[in-house]
Formats: C-alpha cells, sequence, structure tokens
C-alpha cells in the first residue's frame, strides 16, 4: 500500500484542481460521471499491470477493445434477443486472444513485446477487412446500458478491481510477481512460470473484452474506439510505479495510475488544451515515470544495515 501513496497524492491534488475549475465535480453525479469514463482505462490497467509485473507486455489490447465493438455491432445488430449470447461470445473470444498471446511468448519462447504487437497488428487488419474502415451494424439498448449507465459502469468497475485486488494477495499474486523479479529463481523454487504467465495473458485479454463492452455503451461503434489505449493502459501502469520488467508495484497503484491519467486528461480539457496534444502529455508522462521509477529504484532496493555505521567496512 505505501507503494501507492505518491500516486495517490497526485490523484488527490488532480481531483481538488478539476472541483475548482468545475463545481460540479464535487457533487456524486460528477463525480461518478468521472468514474464511469475512466472505468474502461482502469480496467485496462489492471490486466496490464498482471502482464507487466510478471516482466511481459501487451500491447493487443487496444485492437482488442476494437474488435470486440465492431463484432458485437455486428452480430447484435439491434436485436435485444441477442444481447446476453453476444456479451458471451466478446469474454470467450478476449480469453481466447490472451491465451494465444500467453501460448506463444511462453511456449514458443517469442518476446512478447513482438508476439503482442503481431496480434496487434493482426486484430487490426482483421477489423479493417470485415468492415472497410465503417463498421456496420447497432448495439442494441441492453448492451449499451453497461457503459452508458453510470451505475452499471461502476458497479463492474468495483467487482473488477476487488477482483484484481484478492487476486494479487493470493498465492498466484506472490509468484506473478516473483516471476517478474527473478524467473530463474522462482522456477528453482518449484513455481510454474509458463501456466502463471498464461493465466496473466488470458486475465488481460478478459479484462480488454470488458473494457470494450463498456467503450461500446457511451463511445458508440467504430473502427478507431480502442485507438492507442494499449499504450494508454501502460502509461497508467508506470504512473503507478510498477517497473517495466517485472518485479515491483502493486495492483492498486495502477488503477490508481489510470484514474489519475483520466483525471489529467480532464484537466486539460477544462482549460481548453488542445485533444491534439493528448499524446504528447501521454508521452512526456510516461518517460517521466519511468526516469522517476530508475531514480528511485537503487534506494528502495538498497539493504537496511543494523548497528553503527562506522562499524562497516
Amino acid at each position: 500500500m505505501k507503494r501507492a501513496l505518491p500516486i495517490l497524492a497526485v490523484l488527490a491534488v488532480l481531483l481538488a484542481a478539476i472541483a475548482i475549475v468545475n463545481p460540479f465535480f464535487l457533487e456524486p453525479a460528477g463525480f461518478l460521471s468521472f468514474v464511469r469514463r475512466a472505468a474502461p482505462l482502469v480496467i485496462l490497467a489492471a490486466g496490464q499491470y498482471l502482464v507487466i509485473v510478471s516482466g511481459e507486455f501487451d500491447l493487443s489490447v487496444g485492437s482488442l477493445v476494437t474488435v470486440e465493438v465492431v463484432v458485437a455491432a455486428r452480430l447484435i445488430d439491434g436485436d435485444e434477443a441477442a444481447t446476453w449470447p453476444v456479451l458471451a461470445l466478446l469474454i470467450v473470444l478476449g480469453l481466447f486472444v490472451g491465451l494465444v498471446n500467453g501460448a506463444v511468448t511462453t511456449l514458443l519462447r517469442v518476446p512478447s513485446f513482438i508476439t503482442t504487437l503481431g496480434m496487434m497488428l493482426v486484430l487490426s487488419g482483421a477489423v479493417f477487412l470485415w468492415t472497410g474502415g465503417a463498421p456496420r451494424g447497432a448495439l442494441s439498448q441492453a448492451f449499451r446500458m453497461f457503459g452508458r449507465q453510470t451505475g452499471w459502469a461502476v458497479l463492474t468497475l468495483v467487482v473488477v478491481a476487488v477482483a484484481a485486488v484478492l487476486l494479487m494477495r493470493a498465492n498466484f499474486g506472490r509468484t506473478l510477481i516473483a516471476i517478474g523479479d527473478n524467473e530463474r529463481a522462482a522456477a528453482l523454487s518449484g513455481v510454474r512460470v509458463t501456466r502463471v504467465r498464461l493465466i496473466a495473458f488470458t486475465l488481460s485479454g478478459v479484462s480488454a473484452a470488458v473494457a470494450g463492452i463498456l467503450l461500446g455503451g457511451f463511445a458508440g461503434v467504430s473502427a478507431q474506439v480502442g485507438q492507442g489505449l494499449e499504450f494508454q493502459a501502460i502509461t497508467a501502469v508506470v504512473l503507478g510505479g510498477v517497473v517495466l520488467g517485472g518485479g515491483r508495484g502493486t495492483v492498486i497503484a495502477a488503477m490508481a495510475g489510470a484514474l489519475t491519467l483520466e483525471a489529467l486528461f480532464t484537466l486539460l480539457n477544462l482549460y481548453g488544451v488542445s485533444g491534439a496534444l493528448k499524446f504528447t502529455v501521454q508521452g512526456v508522462v510516461l518517460i517521466a515515470a519511468v526516469a522517476a521509477g530508475a531514480i528511485r529504484l537503487p534506494f528502495l532496493d538498497a539493504p537496511k544495515v543494523k548497528g553503527d555505521a562506522h562499524a562497516v567496512s
């Protein structure tokens, strides 16, 4: 929890700044509306955290979000009765993509950066081939309520957050961090590295599916709905103090990083800063967060010396 304190402090400052510019933000409806908008990114960050803390990357989640929305619109096409079967199919699709990413990375020994970059291109190409750049179909009202109605979006976010925290406090979470910290030592101690990473990639795919369902609710159907989300998720995780390369960081801090990033974008919008600067700001934040982590880690990892300092040779 201590590792999450810095990002929580930054989040509090940004939320206070938003409230000063827009007093409506202090009302329950205003704050919950912010949480609803941030929910997809927070869920993506939770999934991305599982992969990054194990020492890997998942660059496919943005394209997977787009696929989820486009497929849902095409299959439902306004038919309310098709909503629940399609929702189940979307979760299975996310699980399958994550499982493929994990299998290629762990069993075929392809670096996860290459594996998921390739999957991102495959999914992007499949969407363009299927839609010609103009998605067809329509989402049902029952489907859209998950992202459009604040109560459903917040409930989904709370369920995912609680599940992620409980997962990381279980044996799985400890072994995941151990693998990211030292894969060889973890394997020698009996940890099934391949299985644990497979689960991490699979859960990342499922988180992208859930995020896609929420985004489809209030962002509508578009072939660009998930564009750039993979980099936003990575930025959020790093902003939360999670170390690239694995072994350090908490899922609470990762999700707080996503809320902080969304709060920063909200504040910039309130001040009328051009949306074209969004990627620039995101790049600066990512570089600064990684640099800060690199400077801070030697002090965090330094061994504590007991007794008189003068007795140490």
